[in-house]
């Protein structure tokens, strides 16, 4: 069963949040005294039993263990639900640290947009000029910074280069180059030898290439390794205290194991919690909790890391077309946008090898749910290829939509009504970091 708390976050908590400097210290400000606690289970907007239902019924859909973080105004309610450890049985802690895959393409389109704020460089850019060994020519002169954030640059994707065995459904690559170490260059140039995926500008095309060369230029343009920057900057400014880049295979501190299925080609889905995360870097290596996740976005989009105009900026949409030709999401600079029953909601999610993240955020940083799995690639694959549903990924929608719309959630937590787009469960399942 899950295990949740819901707390009031006190005046002064708030104030401090507004004064987060470059450096992670929070500055001590007078503040008129706590306001008292609002009696336990009357949080407005968070029903904790449901919460809880739904996160059970994920556990029961199949999913070995999850966590999640839910915030209302001033209130939070955490839990989890499942087992970290098939293998010891033991229990999944709310405030374990966990990989978040392409959740870390806020934080690097965040680190960019500093650089533009601060006119070191421009979003029409082209890359070229910045980079022109690592994008040389025609290319170099056409995709621009902007293009890179919001994937319409039509670069292909690195992935399949470097773990080719995974386009035939066989773990051999993942395991062979489990402790690997991958130069970002080298990942670029898989990129950039694979198929072009369109014109650059054309349209709305995922690719991790994009995001490997968004910290290459981070580097070129601050004289600083991209994932220093980023912490010293972006991390460190917002005052998150459990989100790095891991330096080593293992991440450190209490987490969960990370177990992957691979469409069922692993009979036993195999522990892959321990891996050199070189192979996604600024793309997808990123360790974080749940609650770290939702200050996050909550500083964002109260405009505490970026000012209005380049906020603006990463809001501005190219749409995502869905399997069936509908969409289902609109991608920005690093964020994307989802439409639920209740309203718009920004942020990201992320896959990486047994390790999947939601995190979604009202545009006032008011309404926030962040959550993690430790089960990816769970569906069978259908015969045009396409992942099949599962009810985990229904129970999954179902808890996003407890979270955020819990009106809606409540008078339809027994019918698939509330449920937003099939493609939201779909973007955990199709194992895009």
């Amino acid at each position: 069963m899950s295990r949740s708390t819901a707390r009031p976050i006190a005046r002064q908590r708030l104030r401090r949040a507004a004064a987060v400097l470059g450096t992670a210290v929070l500055t001590a400000t007078a503040v008129p005294a706590v306001a008292a606690p609002v009696p336990t289970g009357t949080e407005p907007g968070l029903d904790r039993a449901a919460l809880e239902s739904t996160l059970d019924a994920v556990h029961e859909a199949g999913m070995y263990g999850l966590y999640s973080s839910v915030r209302v105004g001033g209130f939070t309610w955490k839990g989890e639900a499942g087992i970290a450890d098939v293998s010891t049985g033991s229990p999944m802690d709310a405030d374990m640290r966990h990989r978040v895959g392409s959740v870390t393409k806020t934080f690097v389109a965040v680190a960019v947009l500093q650089q533009v704020e601060a006119g070191r460089i421009g979003l029409d850019d082209p890359v070229g000029d910045h980079l022109p060994q690592l994008l040389p020519g025609e290319r170099g002169r056409t995709v621009t910074v902007r293009m890179l954030l919001n994937h319409t640059s039509g670069i292909g994707e690195y992935l399949p280069a470097a773990f080719p065995s995974l386009q035939k459904k066989s773990p051999k690559s993942l395991d062979d180059n489990r402790f690997r170490t991958f130069s970002p260059e080298e990942l670029v140039r898989y990129g950039l030898e694979a198929p072009l995926t369109g014109e650059p500008g054309q349209k709305w095309s995922y690719s991790n290439t994009n995001y490997i060369i968004a910290g290459l230029l981070l580097e070129k343009i601050t004289s600083t390794v991209g994932e220093e920057w980023i912490t010293q900057h972006v991390i460190r400014k917002a005052g998150l205290r459990h989100t790095f880049f891991p330096r080593t295979p293992v991440v450190p501190g209490p987490h969960s194991k990370a177990y992957e299925s691979l469409y069922g080609a692993i009979e036993s889905p195999r522990d892959y919690s321990v891996y050199s995360a070189s192979a996604f870097g600024t793309a997808g290596a990123l360790v974080s909790t749940m609650d770290d996740l939702n200050r996050f976005y909550r500083l964002l989009f109260q405009g505490r890391l970026l000012g209005a105009e380049q906020l603006a900026e990463m809001q501005r949409t190219v749409p995502v077309v869905g399997e069936q030709g509908d969409i289902p999401i609109y991608y920005g600079l690093g964020i994307s946008a989802v439409d639920l029953p209740c309203g718009r909601f920004w942020g990201h999610n992320g896959s990486v090898f047994g390790s999947g993240t939601q995190a979604l955020s009202s545009a006032d940083g008011q309404h926030q749910v962040a959550f993690g799995i430790n089960l990816t690639k769970y569906n069978e694959l259908g015969e045009n290829g396409v992942p099949k549903p599962h009810p985990i990924d229904t129970a999954l929608d179902r808890h996003m939509v407890q979270a955020l719309c819990p009106t809606v959630g409540s008078e339809s937590s027994t019918t698939t009504k509330a449920a937003p787009s099939p493609s939201i469960a779909q973007s955990l399942r199709t194992g895009r970091t």
